[in-house]
């Protein structure tokens, strides 16, 4: 079954979105301007705004656009009787959004201006991790009413799973090292780490 077509609107927005994506990358969310955005985008300012109404709108976008590409949604942990198979594509697709060198480039940008925009740092805190964070907690809480297994704290639990499918890869990543290396195991390392995870939390 093809995709629905996007309609006018819609590409334009997407047009903006991929534009500042690109451009927060570049050169980091105060030098980029929403004049550069929309040229870049080839649409006038005006549409830049009737869609997003404030350079820091657009930054937020920009983060939720990227999770959704890559599948870390609601919908990904709609189903709390199967956590085995959602945690694990959870684990798959957050891993991805991670490692990603936009994720990587934006996060280093975010640390090296904490100082002097400090806002920036917030933007992105809320509009992706603490929003994933958010998703898989509440995912928890519904998989623990079954009880097969049990998150009496699901937003430490949430967060201890996050940091575990960091590995050793992100880590390298944020110091600018190779990681090609460890490629050829990040799945296997990823299913482990949710095995594990699980196995921590099953009830007796």
């Amino acid at each position: 079954m093809n995709a629905p077509s996007m309609s006018r609107s819609e590409q334009k927005r997407e047009q903006i979105l991929q534009a500042a994506k690109e451009l927060f990358c570049e050169q980091g969310f105060p030098n980029t301007s929403m004049d550069e955005v929309a040229k870049l985008a080839g649409v006038s300012k005006q549409t830049v705004y009737s869609h997003f109404g404030c350079k820091d709108d657009l930054f937020v976008a920009s983060i939720e656009s990227k999770c959704l590409v890559h599948g870390v949604n609601q919908e990904l942990l709609s189903d709390p009787l199967t956590p085995e198979v959602s945690l694990a594509l959870f684990a798959k697709h957050f891993g991805e959004v991670i490692t990603s060198p936009e994720a990587v480039t934006v996060f280093k940008a975010c640390v090296s201006q904490s100082d002097s925009h400090p806002k920036i740092s917030e933007l992105f805190y809320s509009a992706g991790p603490k929003h994933i964070l958010g998703l898989l907690a509440e995912y928890l809480a519904k998989v623990s009413v079954i009880g097969d297994y049990q998150f009496n704290n699901p937003h430490h639990c949430a967060v201890r799973l996050c940091l575990m499918v960091f590995g050793e890869v992100r880590m390298r990543l944020d110091l600018g090292l190779d990681v090609s290396d460890l490629l050829a195991e990040r799945e296997q390392y990823i299913n482990d780490t949710v095995e594990m995870f699980l196995k921590a939390y099953k009830t007796v």
